[in-house]
């Protein structure tokens, strides 16, 4: 009989991510988020957000171009101003094609339009039905019934109205803090030629942008899923991936300044920087989310409430006895079956 090796106390000892996870609470906090994005599917969600985003676009130009049809349409002093601008810019016949690719866009501007924001209506709602039940995945909540196919479908229109205006205002907030824009002012103020004025210019325009991005992406983890979450979780949430978006967008800048040097980057290298800003950027907001939801006070057992008291009901049920002809007939029954087999066994 051979002896069993005794147990090692390797073998119980925890590995190196769990005396990580144990020593340092940030890192337990990180690792409890990873597993929730990944269980909730954050990169499946993250790659519907990016095809509607990209899907989104088209229409999105098609507005552009329409709006941009009734504003020459209006002002024929602008329209022959770009016509001048291309004719000295492109010669020949692609120039005059051109100018009548352009008098063809005028011209179709109403149907281009409606087509355009119908479109954009469609992509737009399936854009924010998808980021909307992503972050609810990302909080853990699931919904046991739905509220409707028109109730869901107005409940995202309002919040893509809302976003598309949050957007706005973070593009302007943007732009208003941009270190050209600063200087500019500055210039007008005659303090251009300060010393250590670049340098305070940057740090003004990053600050303003994490600012911006920050209240962006705190209204989006708090208000965009589909039911009520912590609001204060959210704002830690969105600083971290406010810090993160900007440099992300520092290194996005400096690798699309690289690629798009030769013919093929610039090709392709703008759609497919915007398809990878797309998706680095909604992976970022569902790991924030998921960050949120995986908080200390976020993952708190639930009390489960006591079991209503039992009620019980007393059923009376009056069965009727025997009734004297059942019991003549089952006694007649009887007699007869037992006078046959009594036959039965003479023969």
């Amino acid at each position: 009989m051979t002896a069993q090796p005794a147990p090692t106390d390797t073998e119980d000892k925890p590995g190196f991510l769990d005396r990580m996870r144990a020593r340092m609470p940030w890192f337990d906090h990180v690792m409890r988020a990873q597993e929730r994005y990944k269980d909730a599917k954050g990169d499946f969600y993250a790659a519907g957000i990016t095809y509607f985003t990209i899907f989104a676009l088209f229409p999105l130009l098609m507005l552009g171009f329409s709006v941009g049809g009734f504003v020459l349409a209006s002002q024929p002093e602008l329209l022959a101003t770009v016509v001048e601008r291309i004719r000295s810019a492109v010669s020949g016949e692609l120039g005059r094609q051109l100018i009548e690719l352009m008098d063809s866009a005028i011209d179709s501007r109403g149907t281009v339009g409606v087509i355009g924001l119908a479109t954009a209506a469609w992509a737009g709602l399936g854009w924010m039905a998808n980021l909307r039940e992503a972050l609810s995945q990302m909080w853990g909540l699931y919904r046991e019934e739905s509220p409707g196919f028109v109730r869901t479908k107005l409940s995202d229109l309002l919040a893509l109205l809302s976003a598309f205006a949050a957007i706005v205002v973070t593009l302007a907030l943007t732009a208003l803090g941009n270190t050209s824009v600063m200087a500019g002012v500055l210039a007008r103020l005659g303090i251009e030629d300060a010393p250590g004025l670049s340098l305070m210019l940057r740090l003004a325009s990053f600050a303003v942008s994490v600012l911006v991005s920050w209240s962006l992406f705190t209204w989006m983890i708090a208000r965009l899923p589909r039911e009520s979450v912590s609001f204060r979780s959210s704002v830690r949430a969105g600083m971290i991936a406010a810090v993160a978006f900007e440099i992300f967008k520092f290194f996005g800048s400096v690798y699309l300044r690289s690629v798009v040097t030769g013919p093929a980057g610039a090709t392709f290298g703008p759609v497919l920087g915007l398809m990878v800003f797309a998706y680095i950027t909604s992976r970022l907001i569902l790991f924030s989310a998921a960050w949120a939801a995986t908080t200390p006070e976020n993952m708190a057992e639930e009390l489960i409430p006591a079991p209503a008291p039992a009620i019980i009901n007393n059923r009376i049920i009056n069965r009727p006895g025997l009734q004297a002809w059942q019991a003549v007939a089952a006694a007649t029954a009887g007699a007869l079956g037992a006078l046959s087999l009594t036959r039965w066994r003479r023969r």
